[in-house]
């Protein structure tokens, strides 16, 4: 009896061990857990939702104000090392935000660093009092605007920070960025989706369908093609908040619950002149 209690105890705990696995995995019918991910020239970065919408708006601020991808590489390493990717309600002493600023230090009110759009742009404006930021290694660049009493702790996130960047700002196109997003009973607004774009990308081209369907005209050309998978991929990160159900650009589309595990898929109907994203 006690050797059929032990084989019985083996079986259940391989069981478990392999149900567990298979969840990590996404393997069988078992869905991939909700996250996102970038991969540029062979580094491979992960992230969850939350810091995905986060990493998109840092990009989505750069590319509107014509930064250079090297910026976005700078303020994403920063909050990863100050925040994780998080808009936290406090941290050292008066520190709040993304990027842990101060108030006390002159970055704003903490409801101002508190709105991360006004965050993101109270660093790309001290980075570039930077002279020379653009050849620095990130490490070095973010301490010039931080601060930090751990100057050499932004290295560790360099790799990452690039890789999303590139990603992020179009400079890597083909939808090298992507999320797994589980399927929801809700639905978007056309007005929900547009106010989130034109507030991280600024005054931009959209049409609202006849289906609530929105649609961004993007210019023709390399540029424009960048700020397309821009557009599209920060539309991506934030398809669990805004209730997305599919995004299609360039010959690419995305596709909420099962279908988002396999990230961008061929789409011959999708224009490389029009992000359109669908709602229902």
């Amino acid at each position: 009896m006690r050797f059929l209690r032990t084989v019985t105890f083996l079986v259940v705990v391989a069981v478990v061990v392999g149900v567990g696995f298979a969840i990590w995995r996404g393997a069988g019918p078992l869905p991939n857990p909700e996250g996102c991910s970038a991969t540029v020239a062979g580094h491979h970065v992960a992230v969850d939702t939350g810091q995905g919408e986060i990493a998109s708006l840092i990009a989505a601020v750069g590319v509107r104000r014509g930064l250079p991808a090297r910026a976005v590489s700078i303020a994403l390493a920063t909050g990863f090392q100050e925040s994780k990717l998080r808009n936290l309600p406090g941290g050292d002493r008066d520190s709040v935000g993304v990027f842990q600023q101060r108030p006390s230090q002159g970055w704003g009110s903490r409801a101002q660093i508190r709105n991360p759009v006004y965050a993101i742009n109270a660093f790309y404006d001290a980075l570039q009092k930077v002279h020379g930021y653009q050849t620095m290694q990130i490490t070095v660049a973010a301490q010039r605007v931080q601060r930090s009493g751990y100057p050499d702790a932004y290295a560790e996130h360099a790799p990452d920070a690039r890789a999303l960047a590139s990603a992020l700002t179009g400079y890597s196109p083909g939808g090298r960025f992507s999320c797994v997003v589980h399927d929801s009973q809700a639905h978007g607004t056309a007005v929900a989706v547009t106010d989130s774009i034109t507030g991280a990308f600024g005054p931009i081209p959209t049409a609202r369908g006849p289906r609530q369907d929105v649609t961004v005209a993007i210019p023709a050309g390399p540029a424009g093609r960048r700020t397309g998978w821009a557009v599209a991929q920060y539309v991506v990160a934030h398809a669990k908040r805004l209730h997305v159900q599919e995004i299609s650009f360039d010959h690419r589309h995305w596709q909420i619950g099962r279908a988002s595990e396999k990230g961008w898929t061929r789409a011959r109907a999708a224009v490389p002149t029009r992000v359109v994203v669908s709602l229902g």
